[in-house]
């Protein structure tokens, strides 16, 4: 059996790899974060999970250990076939879009050290700038998106919060949520994700890959599908619109596994199930 292991294995992505390449087969590790002891054997092929997302701001010191502190020590010292370190689209935020604009794996980064928010960017980058530095060409970074999988341990997402509140009983025909209509994410399901991390560890060729959906889904797109489906209305309270993000693109993805994302608009009715009317 091919073997892995698994680092923040208890997370939402992480869990679901564990238990996916289980189901291919590998003999699948999943150490605990704080025993170092796992360091010394044959990891085989290394997922590198771990990682703060919404309480980034409130724990950066518990952020940078996540993202860079284990990666440093695998890279420096433990034995592994190779390893895939999930970073994040975010790290393109810096360069806002507009129509037309895209963004690519080889696209300059903008991150600034005086911004709060790009502390996450910041220790995400270090992380990849280690993989591509001190790896001796055996890493491979995925740089993800916005990751759903509609099921109730996605409730801390954007999307997974909207799903739960049109789940639950309530009275009126509106639901009032905060955010601009304007507003755009790029959404890719944690089954897809799966796939490409599997496709990248086994045959990946290059230093980084964007695991994407490859379209900006807008919440004026993504209300005008929910309400429908759940027959009511969903009004943004926030005016006016953040500057748009670029598209991230796929095409290396596509060109090298053949991958292709499912759209989240179509995913929806399956994900929502018989919602409780308005």
């Amino acid at each position: 059996m091919t073997r892995a292991t698994v680092i923040g294995a208890a997370g939402f992505i992480g869990s679901r790899l564990v238990a996916h390449l289980r189901r291919l087969g590998w003999d699948c590790r999943a150490p605990w974060r704080d025993d170092r002891e796992f360091t010394r054997q044959d990891l085989g092929t290394v997922f590198h999970c771990a990682g703060l997302t919404a309480d980034f701001a409130r724990r950066p010191h518990d952020t940078v250990r996540a993202h860079v502190e284990l990666l440093n020590e695998l890279l420096a010292h433990a034995r592994f076939d190779s390893l895939v370190y999930l970073s994040s689209t975010r790290l393109y935020d810096g360069r806002p879009g507009f129509a037309g604009a895209s963004v690519d794996e080889d696209t300059p980064l903008a991150l600034d050290p005086a911004q709060p928010r790009h502390l996450f960017d910041l220790s995400k980058a270090l992380g990849e700038s280690l993989c591509r530095q001190a790896s001796g060409g055996r890493a491979r970074v995925a740089r993800l998106s916005c990751v759903y999988s509609g099921a109730d341990d996605d409730a801390e997402g954007f999307l997974g919060t909207l799903l739960g509140r049109l789940r639950e009983p309530r009275a009126g025909a509106v639901l009032d949520v905060d955010s601009s209509l304007d507003a755009a994410r790029d959404y890719v399901h944690v089954d897809d994700v799966l796939d490409a991390l599997v496709a990248i560890a086994t045959r990946g060729t290059r230093p980084v890959y964007n695991v994407a959906g490859g379209v900006n889904v807008s919440n004026r797109e993504l209300f005008a599908r929910l309400g429908e489906l759940a027959g009511c209305e969903l009004r943004a309270l926030r005016e006016p619109a953040p500057p748009c993000p670029a598209t991230v693109s796929i095409e290396r993805m596509r060109g090298e596994f053949g991958w292709q994302p499912a759209s989240l608009l179509d995913r929806l009715p399956a994900m929502l199930g018989e919602p409780v009317p308005c």
